[in-house]
């Protein structure tokens, strides 16, 4: 049993010292890294869900594929592989370095025959002669030789080139030198203080630094980290905090940095970003000496072994006020609610007669947007800074690019119900020109929506949705739909048709049309919720859809005319073909968004009116002791590569022995690779070496 053991022990530190195991963790490396380059990481879960589907995105997260380099898996393969190319060094570098020393002068004249480059010569120099004459020309061409006499016997075993073999040396060695430089600036410090220095995340109750426990951070000497430290404009900070996986811990630094200023600068032609920039002031805590520096892309900040980068920026509190759309029937009054970044309220509004109240948290403000108008879709899609980034610089981003413009302030703020129910929010200040229309894009994202969809309401000619909202509470005021109704009635001049009967499915297809938009007109004429009798027979339902639908449009007209004249403007004759035109475009967008918004899942759309922006920046904090190490790791491979392609090992043997009219001379010549080198030089040694038997 014992020897068992020592036999099984033998056999593992066998396989994990051998190259082979070494080299199929290093495949598994490498094709963990291609997947971490193709594939974007740290994103959130619905963005591998909209572009893998729901099955590989369950594969992917079986294997934390989104944060693939800091994996459990892929930090032990990694110390797997360290551990097994040492091992190999430790066994195989004393015998490389052995073999390289080694003049091989135990080879015989014997041997001769099975090396394929030879030369045998009659000289008529004598033996003493003969041999210094062949010291002379190894010295010559670079040779370190050994001389062994055996009777009257003279070899000289010489090398060239040995040094080849400290290529493989030091091409294994960076492996492992890159390999601990990686782990040092990976989670893995981190994690290791989580597992046994007993750290804890930062809990979710807590709200203020003074709320946690040195267990939830760590400390300025911490040897590598890479966290995000948030500042608004005046303010300051010493902390950065890091996500590990799904926690969060907070890492104090030793120093203190106030924002004085985010600087962003805009090209004038299209109020494109061309340059972010923070003017922080950094008071050192060990010397208390404050300096002010400017912190950019490409331009970063080290100070006590910790670099700041321009990371990004985002909203440091700005003051919002927001006007207030009522949509549900019961209405307030529109107000105006004062607000900030990041601050949460309590909205109370009526709905079906009752007090309802919301939580809204504003979650972000952007007073510059620049979007491609030439891809109306792409206005909706929400970008993280990377891509803003990208969408306003290089080459395929030029400042003279006509299709990029800036479309004003946005504001995203979120609504959580009595039954904490929350769904995202995301209005544009300014009204954008889409498809030849001025409207105002009005977004939200349910949980299960994959990014924002967007309602657009026309803007009218006070460049306002005052008119629309308006048209709205039009709509939904009874005896105003019956008005409407008898008005289009009135105009129809058909003496076949009841006008009694128009006026009941005008006003009929208005109050359907303010419930549930289109939709609910077809669900009701296709007997959706309709008690059986009162439903529209089968062989006239698809008229019937027409019909209402007619009469909603004709009478919408008429209805709209009231509500301008409610809110103080003229009505419209359409007496001018352009303006008939322009007014017809209107309308349509209106009715398209009356429809679409009878479901949305708010009683009140939020309108940005006026702001005081305060701007805040985001730097990244980063300890990397690790990058010198990769360094070091990087250089030896550079002497490895170098070593093993370019330095070739020559071995040569010259056996010399007296003869009766003087001495011959048999030599041998060997390489690793008979490369064209090689080949050119035993010529030449034959060449040289051939002069000696013409004396």
């Amino acid at each position: 049993m014992q020897k068992y053991k020592r036999r099984w022990g033998a056999e593992l530190l066998e396989l994990f010292g051998s190259m082979r195991f070494a080299i199929y963790l290093l495949m598994i490396i490498c094709i963990a890294s291609a997947i971490g380059t193709l594939l974007e990481q740290n994103r959130e879960e619905i963005f591998y869900i909209d572009r893998f589907g729901t099955y590989w995105y369950q594969v992917f997260s079986k294997f934390s594929v989104s944060q693939i380099y800091n994996t459990w898996w892929f930090l032990v393969v990694m110390a797997f592989l360290v551990i097994s190319t040492s091992l190999c060094l430790i066994r195989n570098v004393p015998k490389f370095v052995k073999e390289m020393r080694s003049f091989k002068e135990y080879v015989r004249q014997s041997s001769l025959k099975a090396f394929p480059h030879k030369i045998d010569i009659q000289t008529p120099y004598t033996a003493d002669q003969a041999v210094n004459m062949s010291k002379v020309w190894l010295k010559k061409q670079g040779y370190a030789f050994k001389e062994k006499v055996e009777g009257e016997t003279v070899l000289l075993a010489s090398r060239k080139g040995s040094s080849n073999r400290l290529g493989y040396i030091f091409a294994h060695l960076a492996i492992v030198v890159i390999c601990i430089g990686g782990l040092l600036d990976s989670e893995l410090p981190n994690r290791l203080q989580i597992w046994f220095g007993h750290k804890q995340p930062i809990p979710a109750e807590a709200k203020f630094v003074s709320d946690l426990s040195p267990a939830s951070k760590f400390g300025v000497h911490n040897l590598s980290f890479r966290g995000n430290v948030s500042i608004s404009e005046g303010d300051s900070s010493n902390y950065a905090l890091l996500a590990l996986g799904e926690d969060t811990f907070l890492q104090n630094l030793p120093f203190d940095i106030k924002l004085n200023k985010f600087i962003i600068e805009y090209y004038q032609m299209n109020g494109m970003p061309k340059r972010f920039a923070s003017d922080v002031t950094i008071t050192d805590h060990e010397t208390g000496k404050s300096e002010n520096q400017i912190i950019e892309v490409n331009h970063p900040y080290q100070l006590h072994g910790v670099t700041l980068y321009q990371s990004s920026f985002n909203d440091g509190g700005s003051k919002l006020t927001l006007k207030t759309y009522a949509l549900k029937e019961d209405k307030d009054p529109n107000l105006e609610l004062k607000t900030r970044v990041g601050q949460t309220s309590a909205i109370t509004t009526m709905v079906d007669g009752k007090p309802q109240t919301y939580q809204l948290r504003v979650d972000d403000f952007r007073p510059i947007n620049v979007e491609n108008l030439s891809t109306p879709e792409s206005l909706a899609k929400p970008k993280n800074f990377q891509e803003q980034i990208l969408a306003v610089t290089g080459s395929a981003a030029s400042k003279h690019n006509a299709n990029l413009h800036n479309v004003g302030p946005l504001v995203k703020y979120t609504l959580t119900d009595d039954k904490n129910q929350s769904v995202q929010y995301q209005n544009y200040m300014l009204p954008v020109e889409l498809d030849g229309k001025l409207v105002f894009l009005i977004g939200l994202k349910l949980p299960t929506d994959a990014g924002f969809s967007y309602i657009r309401i026309p803007a009218d000619e006070k460049t306002s949705m005052d008119e629309f909202f308006a048209l709205k509470e039009a709509l939904e005021n009874p005896e105003m739909r019956l008005k409407a109704a008898q008005a289009y009635a009135a105009r129809v001049d058909d003496p076949r048709i009841d006008r009694k009967n128009i006026v009941a499915l005008a006003d009929r297809a208005l109050g359907i049309f303010a419930k549930s938009g289109f939709k609910g007109i077809d669900d009701y004429v296709d007997g959706v919720g309709v008690p059986e009798a009162e439903r529209v027979p089968a062989n006239i339902r698809e008229p019937m859809k027409g019909i209402l639908r007619d009469y909603l449009v004709f009478s919408a007209i008429d209805l709209r005319n009231m509500a301008r004249e409610k809110i103080g403007l003229p009505v419209l004759n359409y007496v001018n073909q352009d303006d008939a035109e322009k007014q017809a475009m209107w309308f349509d967008t209106a009715i398209r968004a009356l429809s679409d918004i009878s479901f949305y899942p708010a009683p009140v759309v939020l309108q940005l009116k006026t702001f005081e922006h305060i701007q805040g920046t985001v730097l990244q904090a980063t300890r990397s002791p690790g990058k010198y190490v990769v360094y070091l790791g990087c250089l030896f491979l550079i002497l490895g590569v170098f070593q093993m392609f370019y330095v070739r090992e020559r071995r040569l043997w010259l056996w010399v022995v007296p003869s009766e009219h003087g001495s011959e001379i048999k030599a041998a010549m060997s390489s690793q690779k008979r490369t064209m080198d090689f080949l050119k030089e035993f010529e030449k040694f034959k060449q040289d070496f051939s002069e000696l038997e013409r004396k």
